[in-house]
């Protein structure tokens, strides 16, 4: 292990010093050093970058917060909890608060992906960009936002709103809430009441916003839904 520490333990007597770190997005690897107090550019060279083009480098602190990091300064790896570091192919950083956390982005955009990530939030709660004086815009994770609008864009976290959503089962519109539906589900939508153990279903979908967008939903399975996703049951007595 070349005598570094387990993550999250005490680094001070380490011989080296194991951090995640990201380039151009949330996509981390890990790499090392020997300093316990790098320059910036000690650790983008570490991670295999030409330290004389123009990055940009921040830590993630536990608390969320983004620390620039200069190239010609030095950050003590000892002690501090800091793990993750992101850098950017850019000299320029656009400033976004999440859940009051200051953070910097090295694009002139922000995936929803990347926020839902940085928010690390469970399935019952959704990211929003704050709208002052207006409804607060729910975040998709496929969503692109613009950050070179003036001002800082502002992102909280708050509970999932309840989604209803209409498809067709076997020719009738159901609404169910929810982005997704299970097997279970649509049998009962299809056959309501159907307990029989000698009763075997076989469900197709299509125009589904699942990847394929149709297919087949087998025992156990979820699918993702949208407006006028198409299902057929069909009921076989297997006695």
């Amino acid at each position: 292990m070349n005598g570094e520490l387990p993550t999250g333990g005490d680094r001070r007597n380490a011989r080296s010093y194991r951090i995640q770190f990201a380039l151009d997005n949330l996509t981390f690897r890990s790499i090392e050093l020997a300093d316990p107090v790098p320059l910036g550019r000690q650790i983008l060279t570490a991670a295999g970058l030409d330290a004389r083009s123009d990055y940009s480098l921040f830590a993630i602190l536990p608390s969320g917060d983004f620390e620039d990091i200069r190239l010609d300064k030095s950050f003590d790896l000892r002690g501090r909890g800091v793990e993750q570091f992101v850098s950017f192919h850019s000299d320029r950083d656009f400033k976004l608060t999440l859940d009051g956390r200051q953070i910097a982005w090295g694009k002139p955009a922000i995936n929803g992906s990347a926020l839902y990530q940085l928010a690390n939030v469970n399935h019952d709660r959704a990211v929003f960009l704050e709208v002052r004086g207006g409804e607060d815009k729910l975040v998709a994770p496929e969503d692109l936002i613009n950050l070179t609008a003036p001002g800082i864009e502002r992102f909280i976290t708050a509970l999932r709103p309840t989604l209803e959503i209409e498809i067709i089962v076997n020719s009738r519109p159901k609404v169910v809430t929810g982005s997704e539906v299970t097997y279970e589900q649509i049998v009962q939508l299809a056959f309501p009441g159907s307990h029989n153990p000698n009763f075997v279903f076989s469900i197709t979908y299509r125009k589904a916003a699942s990847v394929p967008p149709s297919g087949e939903l087998g025992a156990g399975g979820i699918v993702k839904i949208k407006q006028g996703t198409i299902f057929n049951v069909t009921q076989t007595d297997k006695s």
